[in-house]
This record gives structure tokens, sequence and C-alpha cells, in this order.
């Protein structure tokens, strides 16, 4: 009769297979890193992977303590350690004692490290990058001269800005003599005053793109007195000259969009600034014509001319009026006087000569109303209508 056994059993016999394995409990594993996870107790659980198969891992706290760096997707390592079972999930998973970087690991290591004593040094600061020109005469280009990285520059600044001289420093961007190449690059288009200076190659793996994170590269773009527009790889690919230059491209095209403007649009926008101008222009010109218009009327109403012209008017209509007022006055006095006249015609003597009646006077010319007033034998003057009579009283009569 066949045995039956509990799980239990089977997987302490598994786990025991292990265990006599020497090989397993002294093995070093190389892999990515995925999934992992830091837990509250201390422990590191994560997964080794390769191109086709993935292995469980944890580090024990107890272990952590060996752990110069901290560990993130996609990094490259070597697990030192064992592969046991954990009896109770019937799992077998690689138990970590001591972890290293590999290859591309370690190069991403020093990676953050540069990267983190640039940012205390305050070389990613905003305060110190300089503001791109916006419109620039000459472009210098710090690159491999063959690639596609300089003839997408050559491209697009030319298609963009036909007027843009452009200069190229034929940089080794890989390799060794990279970093001095780079630097001895800067330096020249420095010396010759270009507007702006772009810093790149094309896209490659991390240790393609090395010279691009090492420090004297980085010092050498915040040192440069010329505004530096890095270029570098594509566009997920981030290098310590991204985080140093004055601005980052995501990739070369990028940085000639960014540094040259683009002659048609600024053309199209002359032209339209021109049109708006003459446009205002025109419409503030026709405002102050309104406005002199507006200052000539008021400027008319209030001259001395103005007032003088008014004021003879007025004067006229006085005058005319005065007159009027004297000829109604004199017509009144006259039609008064023809009154009183008329009155006095009555009362003259002269009229009541002409009816026959005379007056006469003494030698003094006294009009005599009594015979009292004259003695006989003196003369007296009788006037009549046309003339007057000398005559001598002879006698006397009262009545």
């Amino acid at each position: 009769m066949q045995n039956t056994y509990t799980v239990t059993q089977v997987n302490s016999y598994i786990r025991n297979m292990f265990t006599q394995d020497f090989m397993l409990q002294r093995v070093r594993i190389r892999g990515e890193v995925s999934n992992c996870k830091y837990h509250t107790s201390g422990h590191i659980y994560f997964t080794l992977k390769d191109a086709k198969s993935t292995i469980s891992c944890v580090m024990f706290s107890s272990d952590r303590r060996g752990l110069p760096f901290r560990m993130v997707e996609g990094q490259q390592i070597v697990v030192n350690g064992s592969v046991d079972v954990y009896e109770r999930d019937g799992k077998y998973q690689m138990y970590a004692r001591t972890i290293e970087l590999d290859g591309v690991g370690a190069l991403y290591e020093r990676y953050e490290r540069l990267k983190e004593e640039l940012l205390e040094r305050g070389m990613f600061d905003e305060q110190y990058k300089q503001p791109i020109p916006r419109y620039i005469r000459t472009l210098g280009v710090v690159t491999a001269e063959t690639g596609a990285a300089v003839r997408d520059i050559i491209n697009v600044a030319s298609r963009r800005n036909p007027y843009v001289q452009i200069i190229l420093y034929p940089a080794i961007v890989q390799g060794e003599a990279a970093v001095p190449s780079i630097i001895n690059g800067i330096h020249a288009m420095e010396q010759l005053q270009v507007d702006t200076i772009i810093v790149g190659r094309g896209g490659g793996s991390i240790e393609d793109l090395w010279a691009f994170n090492e420090e004297a590269v980085a010092q050498t773009i915040f040192d440069c007195t010329i505004p530096v527009i890095s270029a570098v790889g594509h566009e997920t690919d981030v290098t310590i000259a991204d985080f140093v230059a004055d601005l980052r491209a995501p990739t070369p095209s990028a940085a000639a969009e960014l540094a040259v403007c683009d002659f048609a649009q600024l053309e199209e926008n002359m032209a339209e600034y021109a049109y708006t101008m003459q446009h205002l222009c025109r419409r503030t010109i026709q405002n102050y014509r309104n406005r002199l218009g507006q200052y000539g009327v008021r400027l008319k109403y209030l001259s001395p001319l103005n007032t003088i012209r008014m004021k003879k008017t007025q004067s006229i209509l006085l005058e005319e009026r005065l007159q009027a007022a004297m000829e109604k006055r004199l017509q009144e006095a006259r039609h008064r006087l023809a009154l009183y006249a008329e009155r006095m015609k009555g009362l003259s003597p002269l009229d009541k000569l002409s009816q026959g009646y005379a007056y006469a006077a003494d030698a003094s010319g006294r009009t005599l109303s009594s015979v009292e007033q004259v003695d006989i034998g003196e003369q007296i003057r009788v006037y009549v209508k046309d003339g007057s009579l000398l005559a001598q009283v002879r006698e006397k009569e009262n009545g």
C-alpha cells in the first residue's frame, strides 16, 4: 500500500533537501530589482529577475544594517545568501545576507551620490540659471561630428532660421577621452562668444552617456558665462548635465527648437505688430484730431476776439436800444411840446395881435397895463401884428 503524507511533511522534506545542498546555502545571484518593498518591521521584500525568470527574496532587518544603499526598481545587484523553503507556504526564496550593486547599478549609485552632492552645493538652483536669448545670431554646438544628433540640430536650426550661424565643435562624447573633449568644446565656444551653446549627444545606455554625469563636465557647464542647453539622449534619459545646464531639452532636436527662433513666425508676428501699430496710430491720431477740434471750439468760444465780438454786438444792441429810447423820448417831448405850443398859442400875445389886438410898452420896454404907469406927454410904443408904432400920450382916462 502506497504511503500518504501531509503537506507539512512534504514541505519539511523538501526544505531538508535544500538545507543539505551546500551550493544553495552559499550562493550569489545576479539580477534586476523588482517589486521592492521596505516593510515597517525592517525587513526588505523584493524580486530578482532576468530576461526569463524571477525569484522571490527577503532580507531580514538584522542583515539590513550592512546594506550601504537603498534599493530601487531597475537596479542591477548581486545577492549573497541562501536559497531555502518557507514551509508554511511551500515556496522557496532567496534569503539575502549581503547585497552589492553590480555594473549599471554601481554607476547609478554613483550618479545618485554626485547628484545629491551637487544639489547640496546649490548648483541646481534656479537663481544661477541664465536666460536663453530669444533671438540669437550664433549657435555653438558641442557634440560628435557624426551621428543623428548633429544632423537633427543643423536641420532644425536651419529650417527655423537660415540666418543663424552654427559653429560645431566635434567633441568626443563617449569613452575615457569624452570628458576633456566636452570641456574643451565648451571653453572654445565661450572664447568665440557665441550667443547660446548646445551640449549633447544621441541616446544610449547609461555607460554611453556617463561623460555627461561627471563632476568636471557639470562644473564647466555651471561656470560657463554663456547660456547652455543640455540635450543628452532621449526624453527619458536624465543626466547631471541636465540639472546643471541653464535649460534642459529632451532631445537634440528640441534643443535646436528652444535655441533658435522661428524666423517665419517672427516675420508673421512683426507684420501683425506693424498692422496693429498702424491701426493704433491711426486711431490715436484721430482721437487727437477730435480732441483738437473740441479744444478749437472751446478756444474759439473763450478767445478774446470772440469776447470782443460779443461785447461789440452787445454794444450795438445797447446803442440801438438807447437810440430807440432817445427817439421815443424825443417823440414824446415833441408831442408834449406841440401840446404846450397849442396851449401857449392860445395864451400868446402875438396870437392876440394877429386878431387885431395891440399892446403898449413905455420907453424902457416895460409892458403897460395901467394908465398910472405913464404920464401925459410921455412917449410909448404900441406893438401890433406886423410892427410897432411910436406914440405920445396926450390924454389919460381911467376906465
